[in-house]
């Protein structure tokens, strides 16, 4: 028995796994840059005084829903979407 079939109830499967180590490097990533750099509110264009961990959610709150329209008006090749994500998330770190 190999580490995975302790998961295996999950059907995790390797897009799964980077897809959370992702998150969960994000979130170490964030946690650092907040103890080595803290940062001050700032208001963009939405008009509310937003941090770094405000951006990272509404950045990820966004990328879910373009891959959930994308899976619903185009299909399931999402690469495309993945690539209007990381737009997406610029624009949302530089602007917001």
């Amino acid at each position: 028995m190999n580490a995975w079939d302790a998961f295996a109830w999950m059907a995790w499967t390797w897009q799964t796994a980077t897809f959370f180590a992702a998150i969960a490097g994000l979130l170490g990533i964030m946690t650092l840059l907040a103890v080595f750099r803290p940062e001050a509110e700032r208001v963009g264009v939405l008009g509310i005084a937003t941090t770094r961990g405000d951006r990272l959610f509404i950045s990820l709150l966004g990328s879910a829903f373009i891959h959930l329209g994308w899976l619903g008006l185009v299909g399931p090749d999402l690469w495309w979407a993945f690539g209007v994500s990381l737009g997406y998330a610029v624009a949302v770190f530089s602007m917001v």
